[in-house]
């Protein structure tokens, strides 16, 4: 099938807050930019190394049980992480990936910023969100 590589900034949420309230200056919000991380639809949410996570300053909401190649571990879910791909964005729990592997993005945050795979083109495709189509969907 191929794969799927796009480039992604993630911000800390609560430094975009508190830059809002002018605590602290725009320059002051923590932020990395991400080159060729894997879209991976077997990834459920953002998934960030731990080094990238505490460069972002984001803090532990819990810990979870997860499925892995390995079986089932434990991992570390961060909360308020602010993620931009393209023109789309929002705000997502993370979670941290152990010794240092590559991020990966996976569907929740495809399916709620309105991204779908292009596997022909090896790309992400947005989908409309416009007054007279769009992806959201209230039934």
């Amino acid at each position: 099938m191929g794969k799927v590589f796009t480039n992604l900034t993630v911000t800390n949420r609560a430094d975009e807050i508190l830059a809002e309230a002018g605590v602290i200056t725009e320059d002051q919000i923590r932020s990395i930019t991400l080159e060729n991380v894997l879209v991976d639809t077997g990834a459920t949410t953002l998934c960030l190394p731990e080094e990238a996570i505490a460069k972002l300053g984001l803090k532990l909401l819990r810990e979870v049980d997860v499925a892995t190649a390995m079986g089932i571990g434990k991992a570390s879910i961060y909360r308020d992480a602010t993620l931009f791909i393209g023109d789309r964005q929002g705000t997502f729990e993370c979670l941290a990936l152990p010794g240092g592997r590559d991020p990966l993005l996976g569907v929740i945050p495809l399916e709620l910023l309105g991204l779908e795979i292009d596997l022909n083109d090896r790309t992400l495709k947005p989908l409309p969100i416009s007054p007279t189509e769009t992806y959201l969907t209230i039934l």
